[in-house]
């Protein structure tokens, strides 16, 4: 289920902008799925964007009060929630949710030099998706010591990741088959017209 979108442009806005130029980009941002963001250069405002997903699909019960917002060039290019719940994902956290519905729409896996705007610090996934996607700065709103506080894991998983692999919670057996897996590595190495990423 998507956000409402916002019902149009403030009148200042389209002084700002323009009738012409406003109409046009609304049409954009209405047809790739997204709402409009408000006046663009205000990190106020597009993490205002971000709670109010949170607080909205919360209510719909689309997953925890998570939300998150992609912007570039001063632009919401993608909105995320989380939609855990919902889907029956545990890995549909907000922050993924709009990196993946960012990446879609501009047709690169790269971010670079985007805003990620999140109602509350990412957690390790969310913040390992934000590393691979390049993302170039990430505002909070909350912590993770304020999610914690809520009975979310967050903090619990990064306190187990700085731990030693044998004192973590779950076991991770390593090396099984690891010659196996290396020969993977050396063709990846080998094929001339691979991706990087």
């Amino acid at each position: 289920m998507q956000a409402p979108f916002h019902p149009n442009f403030s009148a200042s806005t389209v002084r700002g902008m323009g009738r012409k130029r406003a109409r046009s980009a609304a049409k954009n941002v209405f047809a790739a799925g997204f709402a409009p963001c408000l006046p663009v250069g205000m990190r106020e405002t597009f993490m205002r964007r971000a709670i109010e997903l949170a607080r909205i699909h919360m209510h719909n019960k689309d997953g925890g009060p998570f939300g998150a917002v992609i912007v570039q060039d001063g632009e919401i290019i993608a909105e995320g929630w989380n939609e855990v719940a919902s889907t029956n994902d545990p890995t549909a956290h907000a922050e993924v949710m709009a990196i993946r519905r960012a990446c879609r729409r501009i047709g690169s896996f790269e971010l670079r030099g985007a805003e990620l705007y999140t109602s509350c610090e990412p957690c390790p996934m969310c913040l390992a998706a934000a590393y691979w996607a390049r993302v170039g700065t990430i505002y909070c709103a909350s912590t993770r010591e304020d999610a914690a506080a809520h009975q979310f894991d967050d903090d619990l998983i990064y306190r187990e990741i700085a731990l030693p692999i044998p004192e973590r919670t779950i076991p991770m057996v390593m090396e099984v088959l690891r010659p196996e897996a290396q020969a993977v590595f050396d063709e990846w190495d080998r094929m001339p017209d691979k991706v990087p990423y």
